[in-house]
């Protein structure tokens, strides 16, 4: 998955909830899914910024 993806379907996400067109069932699966595109999403920003510090000390 990239980056820019994760982020569409969580904004996808917040807009659903937002809106109220979400069940009660489905939006404990959405936001489950919204957590795990967050740790996703931290997680490859901090990969990224290891790997811009490792090239900017070179």
């Amino acid at each position: 998955m990239k980056y820019e993806d994760a982020v569409k379907q969580l904004d996808e996400i917040v807009s659903k909830v937002e809106n109220n067109e979400l069940e009660i069932d489905e939006l404990t699966a959405q936001l489950k899914k919204a957590q795990e595109l967050i740790k996703f999403c931290r997680d490859t920003l901090y990969k990224t910024d290891e790997e811009v510090k490792k090239l900017l000390e070179e």
